[in-house]
């Protein structure tokens, strides 16, 4: 059986931090920013407190069958979730998109590189 590879976004807004969290998200901001951003089996996390109080957690995970990115998406909805709680971070509007790579449109060279082998 085919492994396939899935990529969740979780994303939210941080809510009712307080002065000390603000400060030591944005002691952490290079870290965190999106120029930084990779999908990741432990999830990585970006923000930009400066334009906006949203987040994102950027996961990537697998499964064999197409149904399983449901228990992917749901894994990495509780991951950050425990990442929040553990930090003390208020959030809402929590809200997850997942992508089964198998089924991602092929690019251009892609398309290219598939024709040559065929």
């Amino acid at each position: 059986m085919t492994t396939r590879t899935f990529r969740i976004m979780v994303r939210g807004v941080f809510d009712g931090l307080t002065a000390d969290q603000r400060a030591e998200l944005d002691a952490r901001a290079d870290e965190h920013s999106i120029l930084r951003a990779a999908f990741t089996p432990e999830g990585h996390l970006s923000y930009d407190l400066t334009a906006r109080a949203a987040f994102t957690f950027r996961f990537l995970d697998s499964g064999e069958a197409e149904e399983d990115v449901l228990d992917a998406t749901e894994r990495a909805e509780e991951a950050a979730k425990a990442w929040l709680a553990g930090h003390g971070y208020g959030y809402k509007n929590l809200r997850s998109q997942a992508e089964d790579l198998s089924q991602a449109a092929l690019g251009k060279r892609q398309r290219r590189a598939a024709a040559r082998t065929d």
